[in-house]
């Protein structure tokens, strides 16, 4: 094998075959695998080649040649916006060297995989209170994400705010915003990508500026917003109370839930389909108090013994996803739940009940067995997410003077629907 220009990683190169010529950056090897060129393509996958394979490595182009200064001029026509950056693959570039992606953390890295979102706004803040994986953030980092909104959405300079995060607790966190923010003035606009900037089918590009639309309009809600479908043609603004990752890698990962999306964003309009709250110039009150709770998914043989670990680690409350229309083994000779449930109430744990199926309302009262539970003293939640209920249930229990069954019954934050939609 010959190399042709000293190419180093991060560089641009050609890798000649015998018959082939593949074309991408060269990345840095492992030490395990030093017989190895590692390649990233053009599409965005990364390709090993054996070195005995290779007749040359061509240098088409010094990686730090691939950059330029970037002079972000700030346009006094165009509305401010603030960035949120908690992590996710949206807020994150490929590391030529590694193969492997660094955060995106000053306007110029933004600007420079996504320059369209400037064309519109001015990025006038970013924040970046921590910076995780979605599957390692907690209620704490739910916390720290409302308080840095509520800072810059009082903000008079800042029409809307976008937050960065990744896909995968996305819908915890707009959930969590969605009560945790009282009296939102202004749009607060999650927004994610399946696939990273630099591969072709990235999703990135059309959510951000979709996204960008959604927190400089009037609709003063939390939402999320990213793909409609499969195609790059539009994106939804899904309520952040309502929306759910039903998929694990489609671009339209997320969808509302018994109910409808807020809006169809176009890159250069917005379609209003449902009501919504509109901005105003008050001030957003945070309030972000929270008690620990869990979900516990009832599942055929589940022993109802199980609800005394919560009593024993101090939980105060659980999301209990029940069966149809809110069923679980009350007849069973050995796992009735309904003294356990009778019992663990009694103690001071607040139960609700939401449904396994998703799609649908629950209805104890269609069953004797259902009728039992609720008469046990378990909330049933109606058409309500149990991820939701789970978000909703910690931030009531947070509140020492509220009665719980009565606020986790109040409609707050659009949790739920009075008609279920297709």
């Amino acid at each position: 094998m010959k190399s042709a220009g000293n190419p180093q990683p991060g560089d641009y190169v050609e890798i000649h075959l015998t018959r082939l010529i593949y074309g991408g950056v060269l990345l840095e090897t492992p030490e395990a695998e030093k017989g190895i060129v590692l390649l990233k393509l053009d599409s965005g996958y990364n390709v090993g080649f054996n070195r005995r394979d290779i007749l040359e490595i061509r240098l088409i182009e010094k990686g730090e040649e691939r950059k330029s200064e970037i002079e972000i001029k700030k346009d006094s026509k165009k509305p401010n916006i603030g960035l949120i950056i908690t992590g996710g693959t949206i807020a994150s570039r490929l590391d030529p060297k590694k193969g492997g992606v660094t955060p995106l953390t000053s306007p110029e890295d933004f600007f420079r995989f996504y320059p369209e979102i400037f064309e519109r706004v001015n990025v006038a803040k970013i924040e970046i209170p921590f910076m995780k994986d979605a599957g390692e953030m907690d209620t704490e980092d739910w916390q720290k994400i409302a308080k840095v909104s509520a800072n810059l959405l009082n903000d008079n300079n800042i029409q809307g705010i976008i937050v960065m995060h990744g896909t995968d607790t996305l819908y915890y966190t707009s959930a969590a915003l969605s009560f945790f923010l009282k009296e939102l003035n202004k749009p607060v606009v999650l927004t994610y990508s399946q696939r990273s900037s630099d591969r072709a089918s990235s999703d990135a590009n059309l959510n951000l500026q979709c996204a960008v639309l959604a927190a400089i309009s009037d609709i003063a809600e939390v939402m999320i917003v990213g793909h409609a479908n499969s195609s790059d043609d539009f994106c939804y603004a899904m309520p952040g109370a309502k929306v759910r990752k039903l998929h694990s890698s489609r671009r339209d990962a997320f969808k509302v839930v018994n109910g409808k999306p807020i809006a169809k964003i176009f890159p250069d309009r917005i379609e209003i389909l449902s009501e919504h709250k509109k901005r105003h110039k008050g001030k957003v009150k945070l309030d972000n108090k929270f008690e620990k709770v869990a979900i516990v998914k009832y599942h055929p043989g589940l022993e109802p013994g199980i609800l005394d670990y919560y009593l024993r680690n101090k939980y105060k409350g659980i999301v209990l996803e029940v069966l149809g229309l809110g069923q679980i083994a009350a007849r069973s000779s050995r796992n009735n739940w309904v003294p356990k449930l009778k019992e663990v109430i009694r103690k001071g744990l607040i139960v609700c009940a939401a449904s396994q199926t998703i799609y649908g309302r629950l209805d104890p009262l269609v069953y004797s067995t259902g009728r039992e539970i609720l008469a046990a003293g378990v909330i049933y939640l109606e058409d309500m997410l149990s991820e939701t209920a789970l978000v909703k249930l910690g931030w009531v229990l947070g509140h020492k003077n509220w009665k719980p069954k009565d606020m986790m019954l109040k409609n707050i934050a659009g949790e739920f629907s009075e008609r279920i939609e297709e």
